[in-house]
């Protein structure tokens, strides 16, 4: 093959692609997963019919100037004899290449515009959530206009065995939550996200939002889903170490389901409530506190407390110490650290049973323990 064979021969090869690439994406992702999804809402629908829009678009524009690119290449050539022409100025070329690429960004422009403006209508919401990214789990909190608030974290509840490769990976690894958000069907919903230590992004393709979670200030999003499920995302921001274990899970429900599952969480802040009265045996605080350090402090201090992340806890002179320093440091975390603080994140009782576990376990066996009212006097203090 001659060397011009071969030059025309990958300048085909870009718009060839291109057109391949637009007819597989067209199909969508049922073929090869590559395109975006229109997702379960309105708004979702029409960012995806915009999505293929524009596409079209381009593909179109990109395939009729490469056509005259190869058409001029081909058949106007040097070995054909052809002879340049040779002028400096045309006003009609100027006029061509500024009217036609204006009236093309203008037929882009009104459709983004309209979709734009309706992704950003918060107008009318019928809930409220309040979303905070925390390293490297979510909280949720229902705002209620009765002031019953249900606030609850999210974590991760992908077993260690499977991040660590002693066993199978299962369906949704590293996609499912110890407590996924729920919101009912056909309800416009309001998310206030924000961030309580680095920056984060709130992202459920399916549903079509996708925020940052910024320290300080608050982003607004919504969505008003038409079908029951359960539906998928992950934090899109790069935050740290564990950025890739931080799912997010949001479960759409039938309005009276969601009623159900509102009046349990409002049931367990009660219980938690009368919790706080209670005296715990050391067995009681011990067993439950060990719930709670597997959800919350194992990937930082280890399974077996030996460390890694975070300081280990087996043998540590904080956990081995003074009780009050030890509590202190679980309530307020260590500035300047990995070690968050807790006091906001775990209610009184899961922070007396989880501080009376690392004191007891590990072989710390330091034989004392915590009461809830003990975290609360604390806090107060």
């Amino acid at each position: 093959m001659c060397f011009e064979a071969k030059r025309l021969l990958k300048l085909a090869l870009g718009p060839v692609l291109m057109l391949v690439s637009a007819v597989v994406l067209a199909y969508g992702p049922e073929v090869n997963q590559v395109n975006m999804a229109p997702g379960v809402t309105a708004v979702g629908e029409r960012i995806y019919d915009l999505h293929m829009w524009i596409l079209g678009v381009c593909t179109v524009i990109g395939v009729g100037v490469f056509g005259v690119m190869f058409y001029s290449i081909i058949n106007h050539r040097k070995s054909k004899g052809a002879v340049a022409s040779h002028f400096h100025e045309s006003t009609k070329v100027e006029i061509a290449w500024t009217v036609i690429p204006f009236l093309i960004l203008l037929v882009m422009a009104v459709p983004s515009t309209s979709t734009l403006l309706e992704v950003y209508n918060n107008d009318d919401a019928e809930m409220d959530i309040l979303v905070t990214g925390f390293q490297w789990k979510w909280k949720y909190e229902y705002i209620d206009e009765s002031g019953e608030n249900v606030s609850f974290f999210s974590n991760l509840r992908t077993p260690q065995s499977e991040i660590h490769n002693a066993d199978p990976k299962g369906e949704y690894y590293l996609l499912e939550v110890d407590e996924p958000m729920v919101i009912p069907v056909n309800t416009k919903v309001r998310f206030l996200i924000t961030g309580n230590d680095v920056i984060h992004s709130w992202w459920v393709p399916d549903l079509a939002v996708k925020r940052d979670a910024i320290p300080g200030f608050i982003n607004e999003a919504w969505t008003k889903v038409d079908t029951v499920g359960v539906y998928r995302g992950q934090c899109a921001e790069l935050c740290g170490k564990d950025h890739g274990f931080m799912p997010i899970v949001v479960n759409v429900v039938s309005k009276e389901d969601y009623s159900q599952w509102l009046s349990g969480k409002q049931a367990e802040a009660a219980a938690i409530k009368e919790l706080m009265a209670q005296t715990f045996t050391l067995d009681q605080q011990v067993e439950r506190g060990k719930a709670v350090y597997e959800r919350s402090c194992l990937a930082c201090h280890g399974a077996n407390g030996e460390g890694g992340v975070g300081k280990a806890i087996a043998g540590s002179a904080i956990v081995t110490g003074d009780i009050n320093k030890h509590l202190d440091v679980g309530i307020n975390g260590v500035p300047g650290t990995a070690m968050q603080a807790f006091g906001g994140q775990l209610n009184d009782v899961d922070m007396a049973a989880v501080i009376t576990y690392q004191r007891n376990a590990f072989g710390n066996n330091m034989g004392d323990m915590v009461q809830p009212i003990d975290v609360y006097n604390h806090k107060k203090g």
